[in-house]
């Protein structure tokens, strides 16, 4: 189990763009299962929507790759590194997702070739699906 200040020492994402609160589980290279506590002061409901405060799409697959990443970026050798979108495959909305959810985060990484990997990613909530597909990613030197 990890908890934000873990994660935070795995990937560069801080507040208010970090979209994961804990971890569960991982497997460096492999697997990792995370949540997001889906609170009615999140910044983006400001705006999305007004008196319908949905959680934004791009933002749960957001949420996927930061999961993503700390499956690959918790291998020692990507240690100091960050995983980029290089693309995105397949992704389904199911279920909106609002205040008061808890998202559970579960990604895969299935492929891996050099700097450039493949993850398969699936975001419930009470075990219904609310979003799932396939996203690639980038290993690149983080520029701090």
């Amino acid at each position: 189990m990890l908890d934000v200040n873990q994660i935070m020492e795995i990937i560069p994402q801080r507040a208010p763009f970090l979209m994961i609160d804990r971890v569960e589980d991982y497997v460096p290279g492999e697997s990792c299962t995370a949540y997001k506590n889906v609170c009615v002061n999140e910044w983006y409901f400001q705006g999305h929507f007004p008196g319908n405060p949905i959680m934004p799409g791009v933002l749960i697959t957001e949420a996927l790759a930061q999961t993503g990443a700390v499956a690959i970026l918790s291998k020692k050798e990507n240690k100091g590194k960050n995983a980029l979108f290089a693309g995105i495959d397949g992704m389904k909305f199911k279920k909106p997702v609002v205040p008061g959810d808890v998202l559970k985060l579960e990604v895969k990484i299935i492929k891996q070739k050099g700097p450039i990997g493949v993850g398969e990613a699936t975001a419930t909530v009470d075990g219904t699906i609310a979003a799932k597909g396939e996203f690639t990613f980038a290993l690149v030197d983080n520029k701090s």
